[in-house]
């Protein structure tokens, strides 16, 4: 960078010099002159970048004085050399008598180097600036893919918790068959846990896979006690979401409905995509009807404050979630996101 503005400055410096050149009527041979100042010029301030680079860590009040002093004592030698280089080949070898002639035009140089000096220090303190700025944004980042990942971790061992809890009761009972179908079952489930990364998006499609290999779970313990419906427009399938968001409101919903109704249970999830948002809603028909006012008897658990923290992390204020009464009973649990098909339709 420092090489490439370099190089821009200087020749830009000379483009000037010869607009002037032109407006004054020189003859051809000022274009040398000019080319040669420009040269000079450049050479000169290259040994200001390490003086610069030298002092950097200095004080504010040391930095004025050596600018001050460096580019004085830089445009005094540029302008003995440029005077030099005029008289040589504009004036024929042309020599003056008093020596303060070498000098002249230093001052106009001077706040030529001067404004190189300063130019310098403004480039560097906004690249520093810059770097700064990357790094506190790669810290966000490397903070909020870490909080994606306790959110989402946090639901494995809550769900194998209650899980493992339902296996122990069927040995208690003495229903062998049932707790090892539930086994395999956990097995798949959490082999698929695994081998998705937490802090990566899923299409919905495979999501709703992962929600299956759940629902069997529960089957083992619901039988036909407990029916799913899903509905899930093409569009929606291809939208992205968090591994593994839907199972905490399903297990939320096995627990407060299906597990309290003597009835079958019944489950139905419908997702579809509208003004670019991916809406996702999950209904049961628990045997009490949902009284808004009492959300936090519902919600209390980790599952839907993991889903509020997930969406929130993830998409900031561009989502919602709630929950409302089902009609006649039961509750709904909807979710509005931003919709994000995946490329070909792939996770």
């Amino acid at each position: 960078m420092f090489w490439l503005l370099q190089a821009a400055g200087w020749l830009g410096y000379a483009l000037v010099q010869y607009i002037g050149s032109l407006m004054h009527e020189m003859r051809d041979i000022f274009l040398l002159i000019i080319i040669l100042g420009a040269y000079a010029g450049f050479l000169l301030t290259i040994p200001l970048r390490y003086i610069y680079r030298t002092i950097w860590s200095a004080p504010p009040i040391v930095h004025v004085i050596v600018v001050v002093i460096a580019s004085y004592f830089a445009a005094a030698i540029w302008a003995i050399i440029d005077n030099l280089t005029h008289w040589e080949i504009y004036k024929f070898g042309y020599r003056p008598t008093n020596l303060l002639f070498y000098f002249q035009h230093s001052v106009a140089k001077f706040y030529i180097i001067l404004t190189w000096s300063v130019l310098y220090f403004v480039i560097k303190y906004y690249q520093l600036l810059q770097d700064e700025r990357q790094k506190a944004l790669t810290a966000v980042s490397m903070a909020h893919q870490s909080q994606l990942k306790m959110l989402r971790y946090q639901l494995n061992p809550h769900f194998l918790f209650n899980t493992l809890n339902a296996i122990s009761t069927l040995i208690l009972v003495n229903d062998n068959k049932a707790a090892n179908q539930m086994m395999s079952k956990l097995s798949r489930f959490l082999r698929f846990s695994l081998d998705n990364e937490p802090i990566k998006r899923i299409t919905l499609a495979k999501e709703l896979e992962a929600l299956m290999l759940y629902l069997d779970i529960e089957k083992v313990r619901f039988g036909e006690r407990l029916e799913v419906h899903v509905d899930a427009s093409d569009d929606a399938l291809k939208g992205l979401v968090p591994s593994l968001l839907l199972q905490p409101l399903i297990e939320n919903a096995i627990k407060y409905a299906i597990a309290k109704t003597e009835l079958t249970g019944v489950i139905q999830l419908k997702a579809w995509v509208e003004d670019d948002s991916l809406h996702i809603t999950i209904a049961d028909n628990g045997p009490q009807p949902f009284d808004p006012n009492k959300v936090k008897v519902r919600g209390s658990g980790v599952g839907l404050s993991n889903t509020k923290e997930r969406l929130k992390a993830l998409y900031g204020k561009q989502y919602s979630f709630n929950l409302t009464a089902n009609i006649p009973t039961g509750c709904v649990a909807s979710i509005v996101m931003p919709w994000q098909p995946a490329e070909n339709g792939l996770s």
